[in-house]
This record gives C-alpha cells, sequence and structure tokens, in this order.
C-alpha cells in the first residue's frame, strides 16, 4: 500500500463496506471454543491487515489474545508441526481466550496443479488438531485458496463452523491495478521481489473479476483475460513457461480469434514453447499471430511475429529462413519510418 497510510481511516472504511460479515465473525469467534475453525475470504493481503487490526481494536475483542502465524513459506507441507513449534512460545494472558490467525497459507496451496502437499498433510492429520490444537483458528485465505483447500482437504473442510467471505475495499483494488495493468514499468525489468509481488496482485485481482462459480461477462471479460494476460507475461519473465502456459491457455478461450489481442496473446504463448525450446510448435503460434496481423493490417504485431520467428529459426539453425524474417521486419520498420527501431 502507498507508505503514506491513516490506518484508522483504512480500517473503517474496510468495516462499513463489510458491516454484516464482521458482526457475524464477532459472533463465530465469541462463541468459538476448543479447536473450531473458520475459513475467512480475504482476497488481498492490505484487507487482511486492515481485517487483523480490526479484529485487535474492536472493543468486542477485549477478552481474546489473537496470535498471527505466517506461513508465506510455498514449500511448506507439515502447518500443524510448524503450529505445534509456536504453541509453546506463546505468552497467554489471564482471563483471555486464545485465538489463532492463520495467514499466508495460500503460498503453499498455489493456484494450479492437483493435491498440493500442504493440503495433503492438512486433510492427513485432521484428527490429530482435535488434542494437540486445542483453540479456535482462522484461516485468512484468497477465494482460490478457499476453492482448493475444499477440493484437495475435504475431511478438513468439512469440520468448518463458519466461512466469512470479505469484499475487496475500492482503495485496495485502486492500489492494485496502479502496480500491475496500469503500471508504466514492465515485468522483465523489476526486481525479483517486485516481480513476485506484482504476480500476487495480478492473481488476487483475477479472483476479483472472477470468483468461484462466477461466469465473467461485459467488461470484467476484458479486465480478466487482460489479467490472464499479464499474468503469463509475468511467469515468462521468470522463465517459468509451465505456469506462463496455464494463463495463456485460458486466456486464449475468452478472445475472439480475430481480434489484435487474440494475435497478441498466441505471440505471448510462442514465447513460452519457445522457453522450452519446442521450437516448432512456438513457430505454428508465431505463425498464427502473424496471419491474423496482416489480415488486421496491425504492422506492429506484424513486426512482433516476424522477429521472433526469426529468432525460432535461428534456434533451428536455419540461417535463410531466419534472415528472411529479419529482413521482413526492417522492411516494415523502413515503412513505417522508425528510425530509432531501425537503427536498433
Amino acid at each position: 500500500m502507498p507508505l503514506q497510510r491513516n490506518l484508522s481511516s483504512e480500517v473503517s472504511q474496510f468495516i462499513a463496506a463489510n458491516q454484516e460479515e464482521f458482526a457475524e465473525l464477532l459472533t463465530f469467534i465469541d462463541f468459538a471454543e476448543k479447536f473450531t475453525i473458520g475459513f475467512v475470504e480475504v482476497n488481498f493481503s492490505p484487507d487482511t491487515e486492515l481485517l487483523i487490526e480490526a479484529l485487535k481494536s474492536t472493543s468486542e475483542c477485549q477478552e481474546i489474545q489473537f496470535v498471527v502465524l505466517d506461513f508465506p513459506d510455498k514449500n511448506l507441507r507439515f502447518i500443524r508441526d510448524e503450529i505445534l513449534e509456536i504453541l509453546p512460545t506463546i505468552q497467554l494472558y489471564p482471563n483471555k481466550k486464545l485465538v489463532l490467525i492463520v495467514r499466508g497459507l495460500e503460498k503453499s496451496i498455489g493456484v494450479f496443479g492437483d493435491y498440493p502437499p500442504v493440503l495433503q498433510d492438512l486433510n492427513f492429520v485432521r484428527d490429530a488438531y482435535r488434542k494437540t490444537v486445542p483453540h479456535p483458528m482462522l484461516f485468512i485465505l484468497p477465494d482460490y485458496a478457499i476453492t482448493r483447500l475444499a477440493k484437495f482437504a475435504p475431511d478438513f473442510w468439512a469440520w468448518k463452523s463458519g466461512i466469512f467471505r470479505f469484499k475487496t475495499t475500492q482503495v485496495t483494488k485502486d492500489y492494485a491495478m496502479a502496480q500491475t495493468l496500469e503500471s508504466e514499468r514492465t515485468i522483465d525489468r523489476l526486481p525479483t521481489p517486485e516481480q513476485q509481488e506484482r504476480i500476487d496482485l495480478l492473481e488476487r485481482l483475477l479472483m476479483e473479476n472472477k470468483p468461484t462459480g462466477h461466469q465473467v461477462t461485459g467488461q470484467n471479460l476484458r479486465s480478466y483475460t487482460n489479467i490472464l494476460h499479464q499474468l503469463g507475461v509475468a511467469y515468462l519473465s521468470q522463465r517459468n513457461p509451465v505456469r506462463a502456459k496455464e494463463y495463456l491457455e485460458e486466456a486464449i478461450k475468452q478472445v475472439d480469434k480475430d481480434s489484435d489481442f487474440y494475435a497478441e496473446i498466441i505471440n505471448t504463448l510462442g514465447k513460452a514453447y519457445y522457453q522450452q525450446r519446442q521450437f516448432d510448435t512456438a513457430i505454428n503460434c508465431y505463425q498464427e499471430s502473424l496471419n491474423i496481423s496482416r489480415t488486421l493490417e496491425n504492422r506492429r504485431g506484424e513486426i512482433a511475429s516476424l522477429y521472433k520467428l526469426g529468432n525460432a529459426y535461428l534456434e533451428l539453425r536455419q540461417f535463410q529462413q531466419a534472415r528472411e524474417f529479419y529482413q521482413q521486419c526492417i522492411e516494415i520498420e523502413q515503412q513505417l519510418g522508425d528510425r530509432f527501431s531501425q537503427a536498433r
């Protein structure tokens, strides 16, 4: 979030947008005893901070001791073991009920793939929680992580006593948009930590545009597809073509095949195959993108495809073919009068 924050004002805005859900969560906390599970859906980490601050500061929770357990490790597997190590270190306050708030688990749950190890273990050792973690627990997770937990840890999910879905505040949405889709800085020029932060924001924006169980239509469809494409670009910047293809292939399904946007996405998909050294498949993607750009008379799109075709044929050591595509790039650049690109 921006450096200059009025935390009290932001908390008030967040609660004002979620009055009913917050009241229900307070009731759940008040009645929860021993091992009790509640799931709290919050799509953006800044709003998670606001919710925790609201819980700690509200007069209704004066007799509650909240302890936040952070699990940001994407390779986490045995979460109960981690909790058991932490519990003895907690200094309990007299006459207060301990409530554990678990956050960050979405990192190890992931977005794609079957049976994340952390959920396999969560499901397998479910019965042990009653004896070893005798406290109410709130799992704060984004939409997609809750959906995956319900699917891949169904026994643990069955023990839930409440699920609370909080709306994202407009200030948080605006911040996420400014840092991702509206940013002038391309992701490949960002330091690795900032790249990962942008990916995280994009994945959460994705959930805002397509909540689980909902269809995307109208303006949201364009935004949803754009986010999918940007996630593909982002993962390619990290040289993770497998993950990039998952997003790009989903984006392709949403777009008219005779559009500039489709040509752009299929071009990016070609780059994913290129990174996997599947050059023939990459060439097919670049050629399809080139054909669409020529039909639509998109000269910039032609240049992008021709240049990548040249690169792919160069990797195949088909030098004459590569030279022909590079030459076509130069000719179009000259026609457009782009002296800077020609010199480059």
